[in-house]
């Protein structure tokens, strides 16, 4: 099986990026803003790919909302972004896929930490993953804002249901969608901190 040329893909990558609705982007930027100011918590998740986007978002997110970092064991006030990535705990993830079902292995995290108003990032390229899709229905459930990352594959859809905000990247080959999902990661990142500059 063969896939595009170099040149066929890149030009893809660059047609979809001038398709990307920006306003979802602000939007969801907007909600991590809101978190921030309000000291909500920040949930995101995802699987393989999804799983190392989820944790370099907690990292980026976590990071540039610190305004004291760096400055030692001083107790501060300033504001940070609660964010945690629920891709990361191995043992637990194991324990949950192990005992109760693969399918629940986010959900069930959930159940642990999340309250009222608090944000969920549920990231899937196909917009089709079980264990995703369940934990962005508890979230809606719980009176959550849920923020999904997605494709245009056709089981995408599933995801809107659950989603305040649903960025998606307009495309269906899965490794395109990943490549705009760093992308979207970076301009939300970028837009929190401006604003949490702005605040300060």
């Amino acid at each position: 099986m063969t896939g595009p040329g170099i040149r066929e893909y890149l030009q893809a990558v660059q047609g979809a990026l001038e398709q990307v609705d920006a306003g979802a982007l602000e939007r969801a930027a907007d909600e991590l803003y809101r978190a921030w100011e309000g000291g909500r918590q920040v949930f995101v998740f995802g699987n393989g790919a999804s799983a190392a986007l989820a944790s370099h978002m907690a990292a980026d997110l976590g990071k540039l909302t610190a305004p004291d970092l760096g400055q030692g064991p001083c107790v501060s006030g300033a504001r940070r972004l609660r964010v945690i990535s629920l891709s990361d705990n191995v043992p637990w993830l194991s324990a949950l896929g192990n005992d109760v079902a693969y399918a629940d292995v986010f959900l069930e995290q959930l159940k642990n930490y999340l309250q009222p108003a608090d944000v969920v990032i549920g990231i899937s390229g196909s917009g089709g993953s079980k264990n995703v899709l369940r934990a962005l229905e508890y979230a809606c459930r719980a009176r959550a804002r849920v923020i999904g990352l997605t494709g245009m594959q056709p089981q995408s859809e599933a995801m809107k249901p659950f989603c305040a905000v649903l960025v998606q990247a307009p495309l269906e080959m899965i490794e395109q969608i990943e490549d705009l999902h760093v992308i979207f990661h970076h301009v939300i990142a970028r837009r929190l901190y401006a604003r949490v500059r702005e605040a300060r």
